[in-house]
C-alpha cells in the first residue's frame, strides 16, 4: 500500500512540474483520495469487528435494547389476554344460567 501511495505521490509532483496541474489541483485531489481511501478502510474494519464479535456471540445494543423492549411489551400483553379471556367465559357463564333459570321458570 505504501508503495501506492509514493507511486501517486509521484505521479501528481510529475504533473505539478510539467505544468499540467497546480499545486491546489494536486493538494484537493489527494485530500480527495484520502477521504475515499480513508472510508473504504473504516467499511472494512466495521466489516471485520461485526464478523468477529458475531463468532464470539456477542449482539450490537442496538439489538439487545430492541429485544428487550420487546420481551416487555410482550409481557404487559400477555396478562391483558388472559384477563380477557377470564371475562369471557364469565358471561358465557352468565348467560347459560340466565337462560337455563328463564327455562325452569316457564315449564
Amino acid at each position: 500500500m505504501a508503495n501506492d501511495i509514493f507511486s501517486t505521490l509521484r505521479t501528481y509532483l510529475n504533473k505539478v512540474t510539467d505544468g499540467d496541474k497546480n499545486a491546489s489541483e494536486v493538494a484537493s485531489t489527494v485530500n480527495q483520495w484520502l477521504r475515499e481511501g480513508g472510508e473504504a478502510l473504516k467499511i472494512k474494519i466495521e466489516d471485520e469487528v461485526e464478523r468477529s464479535v458475531s463468532k464470539m456471540g456477542f449482539v450490537k445494543r442496538g439489538e439487545f435494547e430492541a429485544l428487550k423492549e420487546e420481551v416487555a411489551r410482550l409481557k404487559m400483553a400477555k396478562p391483558a389476554k388472559k384477563a380477557a379471556a377470564g371475562k369471557n367465559q364469565t358471561v358465557k357463564k352468565t348467560a347459560v344460567k340466565k337462560t337455563a333459570t328463564k327455562k325452569a321458570s316457564k315449564k
